[in-house]
């Protein structure tokens, strides 16, 4: 039995962590450059002056910028990311609340664009071509080059304001906000464990529309990705001889060709989860969407920067972690990146 090659791991995982120091010293140097204002977002603008200064010296802003660096990783160390001024909690608290808003909307969109992405970019090369090929080269194309958010107010103007076919703005209807206790925080989930299917299926008719819009973009580049891979593949002897021996298309796809691109899909799936996180912000200000994006973008409003760091550092590790799954995904799948024991 091979072993893992754990020097490499062990190298990526300190690139792991010197990246997300790089990013939390650069989102926190940005956070306190900016011209925004936390100080008058609190005391108001009319304070008097020695309001404002008694202000600055509580939040630790009269100090030099080294000074509230350290203090900042001082606190985050025992899980401390500050008070949020937007709404008066630690800004743990809020993320623990808002995150999982954004975690299911992009799950299931990551889902939605794999399910439909790989088998049309499979497909697509198979059929090099055809118009199954020439109908997910425009596809991809589309989705690259239109704004998530064009494509967000043409959904709701459609779908929602026209046909009346989904819910509109929002993660439930109104009147059913708050029947739910959130165990884990994904609505769809919370309301199967509580039995409350109408609250389920309000869920569902919420997510479907911002889900597919923000899937879209995704499925274009996986199915991009996969059309390109498989295209390689096809040109493999072990393709010819398989179809020398009279193997069928499909037993050459799921049984040779899908085993032999798992590795680089697994790369691509791992990329496009993490922009999907990323990109959710667009996504969730059309909707009216109550996750992290909203919650960044409204506290950027005001000034609030111990929100957006704290944000922008969650999101980054994240996308950071998810890399660092697919690297480690590379060694136990891919018998060229292990070592003999």
């Amino acid at each position: 039995m091979q072993e893992f090659n754990l020097k490499e791991l062990g190298k990526r995982a300190i690139q792991l962590l010197v990246s997300l120091f790089v990013l939390l010293t650069v989102t926190f140097v940005i956070g306190r450059v900016l011209p925004a204002d936390p100080v008058g977002a609190i005391v108001g603008e009319l304070a008097d002056p020695a309001a404002f200064e008694a202000m600055r010296q509580r939040l630790g802003l009269d100090l030099p910028l080294y000074q509230q660096f350290f203090l900042y990783i001082k606190a985050l160390l025992h899980g401390d990311l500050g008070t949020a001024i937007l709404t008066g909690n630690p800004v743990m608290q809020d993320l623990s609340t808002a995150f999982p808003a954004t975690l299911e909307l992009a799950t299931l969109a990551v889902i939605i664009s794999t399910v439909v992405g790989v088998p049309l970019g499979m497909a697509a090369a198979i059929f090099r071509d055809t118009l199954i090929d020439r109908i997910a080269r425009v596809v991809s194309l589309v989705g690259h080059s239109i704004p998530v958010f064009w494509f967000g107010i043409v959904g709701l103007v459609i779908f929602y304001a026209g046909l009346s076919w989904v819910g509109g703005p929002g993660r439930v209807d109104t009147y059913l906000e708050g029947l739910v206790e959130p165990k884990t925080g994904l609505l769809l989930i919370d309301s199967l464990l509580a039995g409350d299917m109408e609250v389920f299926w309000s869920a569902v008719n919420h997510i479907i529309l911002p889900a597919c819009i923000l899937a879209y973009s995704a499925m274009a580049y996986i199915t991009r990705m996969t059309r390109s891979f498989t295209l390689e593949q096809l040109n493999q002897d072990y393709v010819v001889a398989a179809r020398a021996k009279g193997a069928s298309s499909s037993r050459i796809v799921v049984g040779h060709i899908l085993p032999n691109i798992a590795v680089q899909l697994i790369t691509v799936l791992a990329i496009s989860y993490g922009s999907l996180l990323e990109g959710a912000v667009v996504t969730e200000i059309v909707f009216s969407w109550p996750g992290i994006g909203q919650y960044m973008t409204n506290a950027l409003m005001i000034g609030d920067m111990n929100a957006v760091v704290a944000g922008t550092l969650v999101i980054g590790l994240i996308f950071m972690v998810l890399n660092f799954l697919a690297d480690l995904a590379y060694v136990l799948l891919d018998p060229r990146t292990r070592e003999a024991g």
